[in-house]
């Protein structure tokens, strides 16, 4: 099989459409893989078991959990422990040549940065993935993956579990029925992020410890010395290997894109920021996106808060309930007759079910690798999600306001080395 090496050229040159899938709803791969019958058990191989992969495999348990890959010994331990029948390994390359026959669906759950290598080495041998939040750490490794899987006909899924709740798909038909008019403007807050951030890299180096290898650890990110300011957590506030509170939260917060259909952002502009620099995420930020018009919709303005920043009660509309205000994390929608949560205009009818209710996010993607109904989280859709939360960083970086027009920032040329990077010797991603 042919491969050709993903470049920023060819990146910017193609896959201009990549949002409008969104105008009608989830889009599903073109072509097919074949699936497994519903009487079988897939079998699953994990990979960054500790935390939320473990998590996720805990949801999968019914099915057949035959490999397990960590680089981190103790953090897989639970893991490990919980299914000794699987084999272990530390190196996911080493996994699927040893046991690709085997495997029918990959749950890959590692830190941001190795996500994209990960999933697309899955895809190219035929196997289903399940990617955890944020889907990749760039736009480019994004749109990759999306492509990858209409070229490989496998099913795909982002785990923002809450896609799947009656909550969000209500609130979708509330807004496409006319419950608060013509929707103008979303606020999005959250209490990220909960790990250190504005800081700088640490001068002192550490032994790495025998249960971790770090050089699998960084995968295709930059090489650098080890320290335990990285792992096992706190990895997510560095620009190499995390995506700040906005990757983190951003594909939970974002339900407007299934409520809003947004198609992709015309500007993002970092109202302020505190604390950013070359090597950490800014300890908080407020972001403004601007959408344009949509079929049946009208512009519309998001906000983005994070590090405890939120929307003023004075920019709230007349009776909006300050206590929306005092959680730690929230979302609202503003229209020209009412907003969600809170005000309903009067005399609204509550509409008939537009869209199929989930038998539940991870039994969604198990039935799907079994011939079932694709997933609502698949690439189609969580490609551009991934999209808009990481064009905030693109603006946190680039330090002013980036208009964008669906493939590149067209006011600032510089910005557009923001949408990837280049990988660690040894590391690529091919398709």
């Amino acid at each position: 099989m042919s491969k050709r090496t993903l470049t920023r050229r060819s990146f910017l040159a193609g896959t201009g459409a990549a949002l409008a899938g969104l105008a009608a709803g989830p889009a599903f791969a073109a072509n097919v893989a074949p699936r497994l019958s519903p009487m079988e058990k897939l079998n699953i191989a994990g990979i960054g078991v500790g935390g939320q992969g473990r998590s996720d495999l805990n949801q999968m348990s019914h099915e057949n959990i035959v490999a397990l890959c960590d680089v981190d010994d103790n953090r897989g331990g639970p893991s490990f422990e919980r299914w000794p029948e699987a084999r272990r390994f530390r190196d996911f390359r080493r996994m699927f040549d040893e046991m690709a026959n085997e495997i029918d669906a990959v749950v890959i759950a590692t830190p941001d940065h190795t996500h994209a290598v990960a999933a697309l080495t899955a895809m190219q041998l035929g196997k289903h993935v399940y990617v955890e939040k944020p889907l990749t750490h760039s736009i480019m490794e994004a749109r990759a993956l999306r492509d990858a899987a209409h070229k490989y006909g496998v099913v795909t899924q982002m785990g923002n579990q809450g896609l799947a709740s009656e909550g969000v798909r209500r609130t979708c038909e509330r807004i496409w029925s006319g419950a608060i008019g013509d929707v103008h403007t979303v606020h999005m807050w959250t209490n990220r992020p909960i790990w250190p951030q504005g800081i700088d890299r640490p001068a002192e180096t550490h032994d790495v410890p025998d249960h971790v290898d770090w050089d699998l650890w960084l995968g295709p990110a930059p090489d650098r010395p080890y320290h335990d300011s990285y792992l096992p957590f706190n990895w997510r506030g560095w620009w190499d290997f995390g995506t700040g509170a906005l990757g983190d939260m951003g594909a939970h917060r974002n339900e407007y894109f299934m409520a809003m259909r947004p198609g992709s952002p015309l500007s993002v502009e970092v109202i302020r920021q505190d604390g950013i620099n070359e090597e950490t995420f800014p300890n908080s930020s407020v972001i403004r996106y601007e959408f344009p018009a949509r079929d049946g919709m009208v512009p519309f303005t998001a906000y983005w808060y994070d590090g405890g920043e939120k929307p003023a009660i004075e920019d709230m509309p007349e009776g909006f309930p300050a206590e929306q205000l005092e959680g730690e994390t929230g979302q609202a929608f503003l229209g020209t007759e009412g907003f969600i949560p809170g005000n309903i205009k009067e005399g609204f009818e509550e509409p008939p079910e537009m869209l199929p209710r989930s038998v539940g996010h991870y039994q969604e993607f198990i039935q799907a690798c079994k011939g079932g109904p694709q997933t609502w989280s698949n690439f189609d859709y969580a490609a551009p999600v991934t999209e808009t939360v990481l064009l905030g960083n693109v603006a946190l970086r680039a330090g002013e306001k980036i208009e964008w027009d669906g493939e590149k920032v067209t006011n600032i040329e510089s910005a557009n080395e923001f949408l990837h990077r280049e990988y660690r010797d040894g590391w690529s991603l091919t398709y």
